[in-house]
This record gives C-alpha cells, sequence and structure tokens, in this order.
C-alpha cells in the first residue's frame, strides 16, 4: 500500500509515545511513517527514538528549533513519493484500518481530495445538521463534504499538491484545503465515521487537560488561535467546533474574499458574546 505519513512531535512526549506507537502499528505493509521532531526536548526526542528500527518507520527529521506545522509539512509533501500523502498530530490516536479504508475510497474517486477521520465524539455527529451535506458518491460510498478537515488523521491525492502547490506563508491547513476545493477536489469524512481520539480534548479517556491548571500551564494550538481564555470555555469550543462544521456551508466560495471577511468578524463577535455569558 504505496501512502507517505507525518508525524510531527514537539514537547508532549506521553502523548507521541501512545500517537506513533498506533499509528505504525495501524500502518499497513508498504505505508512510510515520517516523523519530524521539532525542538530538542529530551523526554519526547527519547520516546521518538525509542521507535527507531519499526519496520514502518521510515524517516525521521531532527529540527533544532520549533518549525511548527507549515514548515513540516510542506517539506514533507516535497520530499514524499507515495501518490497518497497523510499527516496524523503527536496527540491523536488514529483508528485501525483508516488508511485503507481511505485509501479504498481514494482509489474509486478521482475527484476525492481530502478524506479525515473524525476528530471529535460519536455523539457530536448530528444526522439532522449533517444530512445536507452528505454525498453518496458513485461507488456507493457516502461522505460529508466540507471545503476543509482537520490536519489530522487525514489521507489525501498527490494530485492537490500538484495542482495548487504548497501551503502558503500564513496560510493555514484549512485554507489550503479551501484552495484546493475551489480548484475541484471534494474533501470531507467517510461515513460510517472513522473515530480518532483526538487527547488534547478534555473529554477523551487520554486527556492530560483535565482543569483550569493544567489549560493554564500548556495552552493549546487551537486556543491561542481562538483566543480561548479558560478552560471551561476551552471544553466548550471542543463541543461546538463539531457542530460548526455540520452546520458550515458546503462551498468553498463562501470562505473566500468578502464573504470569508463577514464570517471571521461574525464569529469574533459570538466568541466575545460567549467570553461574557462565561464570566459573567
Amino acid at each position: 500500500m504505496d501512502v507517505d505519513i507525518l508525524m510531527i512531535a514537539y514537547n508532549r512526549p506521553s502523548y507521541t509515545r501512545l500517537a506513533l506507537a498506533r499509528l505504525l502499528d495501524a500502518a499497513p505493509e508498504g505505508a512510510r511513517v515520517w516523523v519530524w521532531q521539532n525542538g530538542t526536548h529530551e523526554d519526547t526526542c527519547g520516546v521518538v527514538r525509542s521507535f527507531e528500527g519499526h519496520p514502518r518507520l521510515h524517516r525521521v527529521h531532527w529540527s533544532a528549533e520549533n518549525a511548527m506545522l507549515r514548515v513540516p509539512t510542506n517539506w514533507f509533501w516535497k520530499n514524499a513519493s507515495a501518490p497518497l500523502l497523510g499527516k496524523v498530530d503527536d496527540d491523536c490516536l488514529v483508528p485501525e484500518g483508516w488508511i485503507e479504508s481511505l485509501t479504498r475510497l481514494h482509489e474509486s474517486e478521482p475527484t476525492l481530495g481530502v478524506l479525515s477521520c473524525w476528530p471529535f465524539l460519536e455523539s457530536d455527529f448530528r444526522p439532522q445538521l449533517a444530512e445536507r451535506k452528505i454525498r453518496t458518491l458513485a461507488s456507493g460510498a457516502r461522505l460529508m463534504v466540507n471545503p476543509w478537515t482537520g490536519g489530522s488523521g487525514y489521507l489525501m491525492k498527490r494530485g492537490c499538491v500538484e495542482r495548487i502547490g504548497p501551503i502558503a506563508d500564513a496560510e493555514s491547513f484549512a485554507g489550503w484545503c479551501i484552495r484546493a476545493a475551489l480548484a475541484g477536489f471534494v474533501h470531507g469524512w467517510p461515513l460510517p465515521l472513522l473515530l480518532m481520539d483526538h487527547m488534547e480534548d478534555p473529554r477523551s479517556p487520554h486527556t492530560e487537560m483535565r482543569s483550569e491548571a493544567d489549560f493554564r500551564a500548556r495552552p493549546t494550538l487551537s486556543s491561542l488561535r481562538f483566543g480561548i481564555s479558560s478552560f471551561e470555555e476551552y471544553v466548550r469550543r471542543n463541543e461546538e467546533a463539531a457542530i460548526e462544521v455540520q452546520r458550515s456551508s458546503a462551498d468553498p466560495r463562501q470562505f473566500v474574499g468578502w464573504r470569508a471577511k463577514w464570517r471571521r468578524m461574525r464569529a469574533r463577535i459570538v466568541r466575545s458574546h460567549r467570553r461574557a455569558r462565561l464570566d459573567a
């Protein structure tokens, strides 16, 4: 099975040990796992080294600096050779068979771009909301479409990169996905959902984010991005994020130009009102 998959690790040894072990064990013969190690955190580097020699571990890149996500992802897309490319974050536990399932879908549908595991709880799926976004593909498979998916637990066609290029400076993975959708690629989450355990979700059984003290000690990328200021708000945000992607438009044109500016302004107002209610 000719697929290349990247994991970016940074400063979270306990999560990295679980996530990398699961990724390697779930990878079928022929799949190649790449690791980009951000920074020199001794314990995290030791975890990565403990997997050297695993038959599915293809290459480890050691970066003395924390290069974040865009640089490692573009490096991986440039150097990997498989027709299908994936990425799994160091805080995610992928389900068994996810590579095989997504590969079969890609092989049957040439227009599919980024297909992803579901990073929320199964109970977060709302059929009444998702129904209008569910498409039955020519193969008979069902897909909840969206102009973007999360940046972890996905498998995509190399053709996406070949057509629109790498992630641009100051561009998020979601923004890159929207560009690919505008170019004609179809993204989404296959049904039945492939459930992925996002360990930074406070509702995960494996989470280390259980209290306000935990949140203060180690704010997450998503909390920094969305300006989340408390553990309670962070819990609520994880619950609401799944609802938002099911409510959002399936049309990528709604997320560029003046429409995107309006949505961002509206989202800031909603977050401000929510924070005011929590502080009241």
